[in-house]
């Protein structure tokens, strides 16, 4: 899909700069002299994959007038005839193009190609132990820490959580928990008596079941 882009932007600027050609020369007089001006206009791609490069900057050598090409490779500035372009860009090789000194329009088009600047660094092995007698006295002799779930596992210990229970006070959040209950269950049982549970039958049967398990034994 991008290729096919790409070749319809190349044909819309040939047949651009074609129906331009018929144009007078942009000229202009100084100095008694008449000094030609060339609107460049082109695309910047990678010369192995013809894909459109981005963001590349894109200069004149000698006043360092440019412009920079857009995310589709397109680029558009005002130079003059035979002046030296310079097109750089990161991991690009930066390169040079020579605008035509026999151009007898104001516009001129161009499909510049730059080649990929790829630096490949040798392999290095990199080693915590400077020799084998160290890494072998490392590899036996040290005390490897538990791992995150061990870790877990010793935090959210029963008993551990039981004592740290104890240990710790009741909270404001509790206190206000307790509070609004004891507060819900008066308003429950407003105007009438609460519910005694001295005459309730299963209050009793799981009295003695706690009774026979044991549950009231003091624990050591």
């Amino acid at each position: 899909m991008k290729t096919i882009k790409f070749f319809l932007v190349v044909i819309l600027l040939l047949v651009f700069s074609v129906a331009t050609s018929q144009q007078d020369t942009v000229a202009l007089k100084k100095d008694s002299v008449m000094v030609i001006y060339v609107q460049i206009s082109g695309i910047v791609v990678a010369g192995s994959k013809l894909e459109p490069v981005p963001f590349v900057t894109v200069l004149e050598k000698s006043s360092y007038r440019g412009t920079s090409s857009d995310y589709y490779g397109f680029f558009s500035f005002v130079a003059m005839p035979g002046d030296t372009i310079v097109f750089s860009s990161i991991g690009y090789k930066k390169s040079t193009y020579v605008i035509p000194d026999t151009l007898s329009n104001g516009r001129y088009s161009l499909i510049h190609a730059m080649e990929e600047d790829t630096v490949k660094l040798a392999q290095l092995d990199v080693y915590p132990w400077p020799s084998r007698e160290q890494f072998r006295d490392a590899f036996l002799n040290t005390d490897i820490p538990n791992d995150d779930l061990a870790r877990a596992q010793n935090n959210l210990n029963p008993e551990t959580l039981a004592l740290k229970q104890e240990a710790y006070p009741a909270g404001g959040s509790l206190n206000f928990k307790w509070q609004m209950q004891d507060v819900h269950s008066r308003l429950y049982y407003a105007g009438q008596a609460p519910p005694n549970n001295l005459l309730n039958p299963i209050a009793w049967s799981q009295f003695i079941q706690a009774w026979k398990n044991g549950d009231f034994k003091k624990k050591d």
